[in-house]
């Protein structure tokens, strides 16, 4: 029996969004932020972590948004989410993967961190803005003139996406790249992501008025 624990307003609804995808059955635990937009607690008995997505499947529990994808493609897939093992487009579609919570996952984070707690020292500022920068030219770059990263077939490089670039449009980080921003919008188009929106939440907060 496959369990997720879900946190709103995370990462963890591109697990949602493949377990959707994959038309699995899984029992959905749903966990709220605290009053300083923390996990709870309750996360830390499950995973050392205390962070979601944790993903239990009998006798394994998962951490890290990325092992789970490729655990529950390679367990429960049928190859549609991912090119051909031993193939240059896996070797690229890998990277993208990795990319979203390495590369580009810490000057979007810092950038959107920073404007949460007041503006970044100055500093990290300067490292942070031209890294961002870069990022966003890289990945606007990659999705211009094809609807997903490898071409016309979503993959899991997009599901793990999905999260970093709503947290970008949160943060008002993308309106110079109207790209990315048509491409976040075909995300969460896809009706595996509408069933995982529905059922988990949207990935960031409403705006404030």
């Amino acid at each position: 029996m496959i369990t997720l624990h879900h946190l709103n307003f995370s990462r963890s609804t591109r697990i949602l969004w493949l377990l959707e995808e994959l038309g699995l059955d899984y029992e959905l635990v749903t966990h709220a932020r605290d009053r300083h937009s923390r996990a709870p607690d309750a996360l830390k008995a499950i995973h050392p972590l205390g962070k979601a997505p944790i993903l239990i499947d009998d006798a394994l529990t998962l951490a890290e948004s990325g092992t789970i994808l490729r655990y529950l493609e390679q367990k429960y897939g049928d190859g549609r989410l991912v090119p051909a093992p031993g193939t240059a487009d896996r070797a690229i579609h890998d990277e993208w993967l990795d990319f979203v919570e390495s590369s580009a996952g810490l000057p979007i984070m810092l950038v959107l961190l920073g404007g949460m707690t007041g503006g970044l020292p100055e500093g990290l500022s300067r490292f942070a803005r031209p890294e961002l920068r870069k990022t966003l030219d890289y990945i606007d770059a990659g999705v211009r003139d094809r609807p997903f990263l490898m071409g016309e077939r979503l993959t899991l490089a997009d599901i793990q996406m999905s999260y970093l670039l709503a947290a970008a449009r949160h943060a008002g980080l993308l309106q110079d790249h109207p790209a990315i921003l048509a491409y976040l919008e075909r995300l969460e188009a896809q009706p595996a992501m509408v069933k995982a929106l529905a059922r988990g939440g949207p990935m960031t907060p409403p705006e404030r008025n």
